[in-house]
């Protein structure tokens, strides 16, 4: 069976840079206490964008290192959590942007681990034969959704997009070599961020939702150091490759202690994960392609590199993707 390879990636963030420094003007913080704790220094936040237009400015940059256009792709799934309404959704309003008139449309949400959710199933759709070419895309406006009173939440999250243009290897040299996920949805408290209030003439009681990001923070760590490690491992099983084998290791950018943490556990060198959470913080769903794009701008991906792609977040869920580049 032919591969299906990534042909082109690109990202986008806001212009706006909101340090350490200015997040101690409106809450009690410090970039000392910041830095100690999650390696963050700064993010990017939308000055007025929305996920849509995140999404298609990332897109364009994917589809011109692809070399395609609009009309020739079938198949747009944005992943998110942070979507423009509830209904048109943002894959279907970026169809209207980038004029793939052909293409089937839809949104998937699988918060931090989104991107590599939406590989998993542009890959298998791809494999059907139905369809040819995918964008696969992973954006966020975060700050629309966090309490900037929660000091315990605010100082993480930046707003960003990150996509994949992703087709058949006709010559099978290259592509996606596995995916591995699961969910464990008996967690899900750990990290919520509510939608709409259940309230209408004929309910007997009201339900309240909070609509800002709410984190266990020791839980979600907990489950994040063992799901990276878990996943990692996952992902090779079967494939004739080992830890040994990996060039690169391209995690969701969360914390760089979860980071170091499923490096020190997997007895890889810190030099094999790649890491910009300094400069953008946790973009959720977003974050992986995000990397993903910046290795490639930095000239890191070479030809038959193997890359493993690993993400974890809410629901909660967690997954890789093995690639050889």
């Amino acid at each position: 069976m032919k591969e299906v390879k990534i042909k082109g990636v690109g990202s986008y963030v806001p212009s706006q840079v909101i340090t350490n420094d200015d997040l101690s003007k409106i809450v009690d913080t410090n970039h000392q206490w910041i830095l100690e704790r999650t390696g963050i220094c700064e993010r990017r936040i939308s000055e007025g964008e929305d996920t849509s237009s995140i999404a298609y400015k990332a897109a364009k940059v994917a589809m011109d290192k692809a070399s395609i256009k609009g009309e020739e792709i079938d198949l747009i799934i944005v992943a998110t959590i942070t979507p423009d309404s509830f209904t048109p959704s943002v894959a279907c309003i970026l169809q209207k942007m980038i004029g793939a008139k052909n293409a089937t449309a839809f949104d998937l949400n699988a918060a931090c681990t989104g991107f590599i959710y939406s590989l998993e199933v542009a890959e298998s759709l791809l494999k059907t034969g139905r369809y040819k070419n995918a964008l696969v895309v992973g954006a966020e406006t975060l700050s629309k959704i966090i309490d900037w009173k929660d000091r315990s939440t605010c100082v993480l999250f930046g707003d960003g997009g990150g996509a994949a243009v992703i087709g058949i290897d006709e010559e099978e040299k290259s592509g996606i070599i596995n995916t591995y996920s699961i969910s464990e949805g008996e967690k899900g408290d750990a990290l919520t961020a509510g939608a709409n209030d259940v309230i209408n003439p004929f309910a007997k009681e009201e339900v309240i939702k909070s609509k800002y990001v709410q984190m266990n923070g020791r839980e979600v760590f907990r489950f994040a150091t063992g799901a990276m490690v878990d996943s990692i491992k996952k992902v090779l099983e079967g494939t004739g490759y080992n830890l040994e084998d990996i060039d690169y290791v391209v995690p969701h950018q969360a914390n760089l202690r979860i980071i170091d943490y499923a490096a020190k556990k997997l007895g890889l060198s810190k030099e094999k994960f790649y890491v910009n959470l300094e400069r953008v913080g946790n973009t959720s769903s977003a974050s992986v392609p995000m990397a993903l794009a910046d290795m490639d701008n930095e000239g890191k991906l070479k030809d038959g590199d193997l890359i493993v792609l690993v993400g974890f977040g809410g629901g909660l869920t967690c997954g890789a993707t093995l690639i050889k580049w």
